[in-house]
């Protein structure tokens, strides 16, 4: 007889077979691991730190460029400087830029660093048109109807307008006057000041005394009653043996025409020239 025998053998395991890490085991790894990272980023942030306070890098100078017609360096320094702190890399250019632009007569500034330490001032400064506010304010109107405060004594100009209203509205009111000032040059005549009341109405007063009442609206709404005016004047001082100038002042709020007031001559309505 043949026996046979059969051999059951347990299969070996894997040289490869990957072992379950605990859980606990892999907190602690990633908590080593973040614990050295931290370690490696504060010792870095710490070098950066101590670089930049390095004495190499303390503000040493300050280059202005731009307009200084106004502003003398003396005067620069002491309204700025005592309001600078930190150094190149520390200070706040925000800041600097607000605090020169506190200084009389400066509209714009910007400011960027000159490396290692320097910083470096593009200055823009107010071009006044109008004086602003009520007699002896020291305020002015800048070329772009903004508001802004000088000095007493600092601008002079006899033949400069005044012109008022509410801060808000210092763009409006000058654009008024732009639009009046050519047409009563027409008439040989000059607006020494434009003002918008409290009530929205415009009244300007001429350079030999007269009081214009203009009325309420836009640039468009005074400019047609003022075309009313420039169209029909001429003619009608000189037909009351007058000049122009001998008007002392003139209604332009009628719907049809206007009033006016001459030395020497009773109030007229002159009806609108069809």
């Amino acid at each position: 007889m043949t026996s046979r025998y059969t051999t059951h053998m347990r299969p070996r395991p894997e040289a490869n077979a990957s072992v379950a890490v605990p859980l606990d085991v892999k907190l602690m790894h990633m908590a080593a691991s973040l614990m050295f990272v931290g370690l490696v980023v504060g010792a870095l942030m710490a070098g950066v730190w101590a670089l930049v306070r390095l004495p190499a890098f303390a503000l040493t100078g300050i280059t202005v460029h731009g307009d200084v017609a106004h502003n003398s360096d003396v005067t620069l320094r002491a309204n700025v400087a005592p309001k600078l702190t930190g150094n190149f890399f520390t200070v706040d250019l925000g800041r600097v830029r607000q605090s020169f632009e506190a200084v009389p007569w400066v509209r714009l500034a910007s400011v960027q660093r000159e490396f290692p330490n320097h910083l470096r001032v593009n200055l823009q400064e107010h071009q006044p048109v109008a004086y602003w506010g009520d007699d002896g304010e020291s305020r002015m109107v800048n070329n772009y109807g903004e508001v802004f405060e000088v000095n007493a004594g600092d601008w002079e100009d006899e033949k400069m307008p005044r012109l008022s209203g509410p801060d808000s509205q210092s763009q409006q009111v000058l654009a008024m006057y732009l639009a009046l000032e050519p047409s009563f040059k027409e008439l040989t005549l000059a607006v020494d000041s434009l003002a918008l009341t409290d009530r929205g109405s415009w009244r300007a007063k001429l350079a030999h005394g007269a009081v214009i009442e203009l009325g309420r609206g836009s640039v468009d709404d005074v400019m047609a009653r003022v075309q009313r005016v420039s169209k029909t004047l001429a003619q009608v001082t000189q037909k009351l043996g007058r000049k122009v100038t001998a008007m002392e002042s003139a209604d332009l709020r009628h719907d049809n025409g206007y009033a006016i007031r001459l030395r020497g001559v009773s109030t007229q309505d002159v009806p609108a020239k069809r």
